[in-house]
């Protein structure tokens, strides 16, 4: 569906006047994904299926493309398809294959025709016997280096790329928001200026990495006018298979639930504003610097 406006100079629509239009034409329209169509990235488990439990939760009209690796074995997933059958679709996407991408964007494009929200959650740490964090330069390996990058910073780069189109298109229609978002899990530990521990270099390397081509791709968005933002957002220390084995120097307090830290996230993302594009924000909606 596209907004017609007049060519008229005369017509000058506000941002609120926008809004209003945009609305009305979407409460008359009865389009099926009136709400929003949002695709999470890295679905299965943790962060990013509690991604796809809220939105559908919390949005009764919007519709919720959750991608992952096997989704046969994402048993959260199916739980969540049993119960939200017509609003939630299940795609299978490697992000170390770009065919897969490339797929589950023609299957949105063929089913919706657009997108107003992209998270990736997706993400690496650890992997035994392949991939640990490093405590010293000593133990810096090309494996481990190569295989972050391609996870934490090539993959969502690339997941963007063939959304592109889909969130050029949905802008934020049928949400709250004047914009589409997409949202790139960081974390604070890929932060150069506030890196004061050092170690961990595969994985602080490539968050920075996924920050500074987030950050190149926000300008584009913006010097092409598309409505689209980016930000990119560092969760805390959150409760999951991926922090598990790290939580033991976390302090009291700081440990938080997959529910607390999504619904803190969520918040950040649904009042995002163009002023907010290209920028790094934790979870208590405070910015990260470079």
């Amino acid at each position: 569906m596209k907004l017609w406006l007049p060519k008229s100079h005369a017509f000058m629509a506000t941002p609120l006047a926008f809004r209003s239009i945009r609305r009305a034409c979407f409460a008359s329209s009865g389009l099926k994904w009136e709400g929003g169509v949002s695709m999470v990235q890295g679905a299965s488990r943790g962060i990013g299926l509690e991604f796809v439990k809220q939105l559908l939760e919390k949005n009764d009209k919007g519709h919720v493309i959750a991608t992952c690796r096997n989704p046969n074995g994402a048993t959260g997933l199916v739980d969540l398809k049993n119960k939200f059958a017509e609003r939630l679709n299940i795609m299978p996407i490697d992000l170390t294959i770009e065919s897969t991408i490339e797929a589950s964007a023609k299957f949105i494009r063929e089913k919706y025709g657009s997108l107003n929200l992209l998270i990736n959650a997706s993400g690496i740490l650890s992997i035994p016997n392949v991939l640990l964090p490093e405590t010293t330069l000593s133990k810096v390996e090309r494996s481990s280096l190569m295989l972050a990058y391609e996870v934490n910073a090539v993959g969502p780069i690339l997941a963007i790329k063939h959304m592109w189109p889909l969130l050029k298109a949905g802008g934020g229609f049928g949400t709250e928001r004047d914009v589409a978002v997409v949202a790139n899990l960081s974390a604070r530990v890929g932060s150069i200026g506030d890196n004061h521990l050092g170690g961990w270099h595969s994985y602080r390397s490539s968050k920075a990495a996924l920050n500074q081509l987030t950050k190149t791709v926000s300008v584009e968005f913006a010097r092409k006018r598309d409505p689209i933002i980016c930000i990119l957002l560092h969760p805390g220390t959150v409760d999951t298979d991926l922090s598990k084995p790290f939580q033991r120097n976390v302090p009291d307090g700081k440990l938080f639930t997959k529910e607390f830290s999504v619904q803190q996230l969520l918040s950040i993302i649904n009042n995002a504003k163009s002023h907010d594009n290209g920028k790094f924000f934790a979870w208590d909606g405070q910015e990260i610097p470079w």
